[in-house]
């Protein structure tokens, strides 16, 4: 029986990690809009954001104070109570997914006779489910935005968004079928340990002979999140805005905020399922305990991070350069060329996978 000192102390350190992994990550959200505007800025030969404090490392404040105090607009044909719960759904759905992803090697503490993990809010042996289910039930914000908006452009970036969420999520599955087929299990703390022997060539990319299941991830996350080439959903020429154009303030705002914490999750996953999460690349040319206790929790978390943003500025490089697909191709890419070679993918794998065992 939990005795009512230990239930207290269980629950103050899930709520202090809580906090503390949901203040990291909205930092990071903030601090990736001023990462991909002052990219953007290098590759189009300007500055990019540099008045708002040193470096303009202060614009996201800026911006954030800007959308807060900006005039809530909602259109009197709304359907309002929907028009509101859209954009906190898309919001709360791209938060929820950080609670299971292992950013940082396993390290227990112990208070008042409770464990708890530190470096994962919740350790799940099917995280790796849960993260797809939640990333699927965001749609939901999107589709009720456009509809709710009760505005023609608004609704028709939603279907757009829903029907290429739908479509590329079958591809973004069922590629990740070779990496749970190689580490035998849907949790992500199993899938990096099983990545973590020899460095970079027990990374699922590599050794586990997964670079073609690597490539379907990385075009079914870009159409995933409406990023660049596949933002058909906000193609400004034709759609306005796309499902957020009756938007405004801070209801712009989560939109935006779901937007960039989805595009972290995805380099979260995609760090966790191909790239060995928080192993080191080195493997174990180094001792477990280099550097002493500090720097072994440091190490696994600075490998993690770096990891992550090399995604987010491929994200941005990607922008940067390719033209927006036209919507038919954007349809047929995933459903002609994606979805088939998925499904060869884990044919081939469990094919490999049965002759080595």
């Amino acid at each position: 029986m939990i005795h009512l000192t230990e239930l207290q102390t269980f629950l103050l350190l899930s709520i202090l990690k809580v906090v503390v992994v949901l203040v990291i990550t909205l930092t990071a959200v903030a601090y990736t809009v001023l990462l991909e505007r002052k990219v953007l800025g290098r590759i189009q030969n300007r500055w990019g954001p540099s008045r708002v404090g040193p470096f303009g490392l202060l614009q996201p404040l800026a911006d954030g104070i800007k959308l807060f105090l900006k005039e809530e607009l909602i259109p009197l044909a709304s359907e309002r109570p929907l028009f509101i719960l859209a954009p906190m759904i898309a919001l709360t759905c791209s938060l929820i997914s950080i609670a299971v992803v292992p950013f940082g090697k396993a390290t227990q503490v112990t208070v008042n006779n409770v464990s708890v993990e530190m470096f994962n809010v919740a350790d799940l042996n099917i995280g790796l489910l849960v993260i797809l289910g939640i990333t699927s039930i965001g749609v939901y914000g999107i589709a009720l935005s456009g509809w709710s908006s009760n505005n023609k452009f608004s609704l028709l970036g939603s279907l757009r968004a829903t029907s290429q969420m739908i479509s590329y999520e079958l591809a973004l599955g069922l590629s990740l079928v070779g990496v749970v087929l190689r580490a035998q299990s849907l949790s992500l703390r199993d899938i990096v340990n099983s990545q973590s022997a020899h460095g970079i060539l027990s990374w699922n990319v590599f050794g586990g002979l997964q670079f073609v299941a690597f490539f379907i991830y990385l075009m079914a996350a870009y159409a995933e999140t409406n990023r660049a080439p596949f933002d058909l959903p906000e193609a400004e020429s034709e759609l306005v805005a796309g499902y957020h154009t009756e938007y405004s303030s801070m209801k712009f705002a989560m939109f935006f905020m779901a937007e960039y914490a989805n595009m972290i999750t995805v380099s979260c996953v995609a760090t966790l399922l191909f790239l060995g999460g928080p192993s080191s690349p080195l493997g174990h040319l180094l001792p477990d305990n280099f550097g002493g206790p500090i720097l072994t929790a440091i190490f696994p978390i600075l490998w993690f991070v770096a990891k992550v943003l090399c995604f987010l500025l491929l994200y941005i490089w990607v922008r940067g350069t390719l033209p927006r697909f036209r919507y038919d191709q954007l349809m047929g890419f995933g459903w002609k060329f994606l979805l088939p070679i998925a499904m060869a993918n884990i044919i081939v794998t469990s094919l490999i996978l049965a002759f080595r065992s």
